[in-house]
Order: C-alpha cells, then structure tokens, then sequence
C-alpha cells in the first residue's frame, strides 16, 4: 500500500515517468509504507473540461487500507502534492485524495513472478 492512480491529461504523456517517480518519491517521503509496498499506476485523458483555469490536468488518488488517522492521510497527500508542484508544469491542476480501502473485503493473492 497504497495503489497510487494517476489520472492525467495525455498531453502530459511525454512527462509521465517523472510524475510516477514525483508521485512514488511523495509516498516514500510521507514515511507511511515501506518503498517496495507502494505500487503507481497512470491513466491518460485525451478528453475533459477543466474550466477557465487550468489547461491540464493530474489527479492522484492513493488508496490506502482502513485505520490510518485524518493526520496521516493529509501527511500523505501533502508529500505527494508537494513532489507534483517540484516538476514545475504550467497551466495545470494538480490533486490528490485518500481513499480508504475496507481491510474487510480486500483481498491480495501474488502468482508467480
């Protein structure tokens, strides 16, 4: 944990390895998970309406298993908005948001690897 999702404008795909390494590097630097536990994943939009005030677009939702405090998950989302903002793109909306996820119905199974 967490499973990091990255929502973004597909515009922004020739950056997309540094906005998985800013997003990994918030999740390591909250000091929540150890490093080989976090896992990143990314999804481009080639379509949205943002509004007037910004051209493109990164959403992170980290989701993390139920029971950590509202501290720790706005520790959380803080270091990884904090990573998003070093990459210094313009004309962007950065967000992020915690999500719980109910420790009783999930369920993990590795195959092989």
């Amino acid at each position: 944990m967490p499973h990091n999702i990255i929502e973004y404008s597909s515009e922004l795909e020739p950056d997309i390895e540094n906005i998985m390494q800013a997003v990994h590097l918030g999740s390591v630097n909250s000091a929540l998970f150890d490093e080989q536990d976090i896992k990143t994943r990314a999804l481009p939009y080639r379509h949205a309406n943002l509004g007037q005030d910004s051209k493109f677009f990164i959403h992170v939702q980290a989701k993390i298993l139920s029971g950590r405090s509202p501290e720790q998950k706005s520790l959380l989302s803080d270091a990884i908005l904090q990573q998003l903002i070093q990459l210094e793109l313009s004309a962007i909306s950065l967000t992020v948001e915690i999500l719980d996820i109910d420790k009783s119905s999930y369920a993990k199974q590795v195959i092989g690897a």
